[in-house]
């Protein structure tokens, strides 16, 4: 029979392994859908995994889908780290493209000219803002009332895809949208520069690749993201060092809702150029896998966002091309995360058979 052994000390290789197994597992479970919905398994993977990759066009696709997902981890990232669990990106990334976008559709709608170098940090300045804006109400609500973060940021997410439905269907909608529920497309004084013309993928990927160079200084190199790690890992140890739980909650949320909302921002005036009620796909959540695939470390980020958006692409084109169901790509997602956590317990523990007679003595 086999049992759990605890190790002496924690695994740096099963770390290092324990997503690739899961990920291995994945795409058995997959398979076995695949065929359990009357299609041949190969096929469906190489849907999901080959041919996202398979042309130009889809592989910026898979860039632009990832650079989101990359900004909005990074930001989680350095909340988990610290022990603060904001489950509400998503709707601190709603808001950054509310605020951000707001800015690009008064500029569009009052006719200023500015040049694109300070109308687009405007917009992302914006949503930075905006980000960091509705992070603050769950850091205010965790500080002063002690309500819990994992609540507070969930509950926000709703309000704010409210208020986006709100404007979209009220006071921002374009008059000449022969009453579709989106804004007026921005000026392209407000548009993220394209990185490879003929394409649409922008400048969005340099700046998150930047963040990620960034962000690794902050959390591994400078004293106050030393003070976030101890503060998550040993909060006792923080206290006894003098380290405030409270700065460290403000920071950690700052952060996080800062590069959620600069997410926001980017996709506001990278990808859609104007606001509809379906500006995000769940991709706040979907960063909150690719924080855990990437092993809360900048570096993994990148890797796990290509994969999450990957995923999605490979979504994409199995509805389209093959009648799979669209909530497949989210099924897939959650196997992945809970497979991901199942292996992680390889990290701490190591699996030993021992024989039905040995146990019987």
């Amino acid at each position: 029979m086999l049992r759990l052994e605890p190790r002496p000390q924690p695994s740096k290789l099963m770390s290092l392994l324990s997503p690739v197994l899961a990920l291995a597992l994945t795409a058995i479970l997959a398979s076995i859908l695949f065929a359990a919905l009357g299609k041949d398994p190969l096929q469906g993977l190489s849907m999901f995994f080959v041919e996202p990759f398979s042309n130009l066009r889809q592989i910026t696709g898979v860039v632009l889908k990832a650079t989101p997902l990359i900004v909005i981890a990074l930001g989680l990232a350095v909340c988990y780290r610290s022990n603060v669990w904001n489950i509400g990106a998503e709707g601190q990334f709603l808001f950054g493209i509310v605020v951000g976008g707001g800015i690009a559709l008064w500029l569009t709608t009052h006719g200023v000219q500015l040049p694109q170098v300070v109308a687009l940090p405007l917009v992302l300045l914006g949503g930075v803002l905006g980000g960091m804006a509705w992070a603050a109400i769950t850091a205010l609500l965790r500080d002063k009332f002690n309500a819990s973060e994992i609540l507070v940021s969930l509950m926000l997410v709703y309000v704010a895809q409210q208020l986006v439905n709100y404007l979209v269907f009220g006071p921002w909608k374009d008059p000449a949208g022969f009453n579709f529920p989106q804004t007026k497309n921005f000026d392209p004084s407000t548009f993220l520069p394209l990185l490879l013309p003929g394409t649409r993928l922008n400048i969005g990927i340099v700046i998150a690749l930047a963040l990620v160079a960034l962000t690794w200084v902050f959390m591994f190199r400078l004293f106050r993201g030393f003070q976030l790690q101890v503060g998550g890992l040993a909060p006792a140890a923080a206290r006894y060092a003098g380290f405030s739980a409270s700065t460290s909650l403000w920071t950690a949320l700052l952060v996080s809702g800062g590069l959620a909302g600069l997410a926001g921002g980017i996709e506001a005036a990278g990808t859609f150029r104007q606001i509809t009620p379906h500006v995000s796909t769940g991709l706040g959540f979907t960063a909150i896998i690719v924080c855990f695939v990437g092993r809360l470390h900048p570096v993994g980020i990148v890797f796990a966002g290509i994969l999450l958006s990957t995923m999605i692409i490979g979504g994409e084109l199995g509805q389209s091309r093959l009648g799979l169901p669209n909530a497949l790509t989210g099924v897939f997602q959650g196997l992945l995360l809970v497979l991901l956590l199942a292996c992680d317990t390889l990290i701490h523990f190591r699996i030993r058979v021992r024989s039905a007679i040995a146990h019987a003595h």
